[in-house]
């Protein structure tokens, strides 16, 4: 079978090429799965260069969500069948014709749900799930997120809003602004505007904003601090723009505020079994109703992968990058 290999770290779009690998056989517990279609993460590109907190051995395959098609089951296992659809966000080296998962970390598909949105429907849907349990807000309550047009900022707030919780959200460019509102996400300010915090405070009419998320760095890290209120809690989710965050000790120390980090890794392993299978149900109710989107930018073939990781890092890119055999 054909299969996405690096022999080295360094860009995807020089490093990532295809290789003919032996196709895997399910062992006891396990599943083949012949894939349909993967979505590129930040983090699968950030493992490609050697960047990301896991570093596998070399070469090395690539990807970690993927929908597919079980092909085959291993010895013992009784709940999935040849022939049903089943996605997983877990699984380390999906990006190849054929994959091999245990049974219990594959999630069977409904009906009512496209490929291309089932193919996406655990990694940043589940990041963005945890993270709002992560800031224990409860309906009502105000938080504020920057890089609002992203992916995950996109999720949160649809997420948010389908539990009550109200979004403030912050993007970099007045464009940004009318991107979302045609998506159906309001409440958002662009920081490139004078005024942008008298605007956010129009917008929650005074009340307090308990909880941040910062996934960008740098100045914009400040800016989510300045809008927090007394006691609050800033969580780090990432760092586009810079690794380095710039936070007023004056904003810390005298309101008070907590300031820790969020890995969807850590936090789904520490999670219980049950709280997890609740939030995975979650999402793909919320997928089915239609109240939470996951679009896509594009769809390239796996002898395409050096295109389709550029197409990855496009400004303004709306949706998720597939790939596909």
């Amino acid at each position: 079978m054909r299969a996405l290999v690096h022999d080295t770290f360094g860009d995807p779009s020089d490093v990532l090429h295809l290789a003919d690998v032996e196709t895997p056989e399910p062992g006891p517990g396990q599943v083949r799965v012949r894939t349909l279609l993967s979505p590129i993460h930040n983090h699968d590109l950030w493992t490609i260069r050697g960047t990301y907190g896991y570093k596998p051995e070399l070469p090395a395959r690539s990807g970690t969500e993927a929908l597919g098609v079980v092909d085959a089951v291993g010895e013992g296992v009784t709940t999935l069948l040849p022939g049903q659809r089943v996605v997983t966000g877990g699984t380390f080296g999906v990006w190849a014709e054929y994959f091999v998962a245990p049974a219990a970390a594959l999630i069977p598909v409904p009906d009512g749900i496209a490929d291309e949105a089932a193919a996406q429907l655990v990694s940043m849907p589940f990041s963005a799930l945890s993270l709002l349990e992560y800031l224990a807000v409860e309906p009502g309550q105000w938080i504020v997120q920057n890089a609002a047009n992203g992916a995950v900022g996109r999720l949160v707030a649809q997420l948010a809003e389908a539990r009550g919780v109200h979004v403030l959200g912050l993007v970099r460019r007045a464009e940004g602004i009318a991107e979302l509102a045609a998506a159906g996400i309001e409440s958002v300010v662009a920081t490139d505007r004078e005024g942008w915090r008298e605007r956010a405070l129009e917008i929650t009419d005074g009340a307090p904003i308990v909880a941040g998320v910062d996934s960008v760095g740098g100045a914009a890290s400040g800016d989510v601090l300045s809008l927090l209120a007394e006691n609050g809690t800033l969580v780090v989710f990432g760092a586009m723009a810079s690794p380095t965050m710039e936070l007023s000790s004056g904003d810390i120390i005298f309101r008070q505020i907590t300031v820790k980090g969020f890995w969807g890794s850590k936090v789904s392993a520490a999670m219980e079994p049950a709280r997890r299978a609740a939030l995975i149900g979650e999402i793909i109710t919320r997928v089915a109703e239609g109240s939470l989107s996951l679009p896509v930018s594009g769809v390239h073939a796996f002898d395409d992968a050096a295109s389709a990781a550029r197409e990855n890092f496009t400004p303004g890119r709306i949706g998720k990058v597939l790939l596909t055999p």
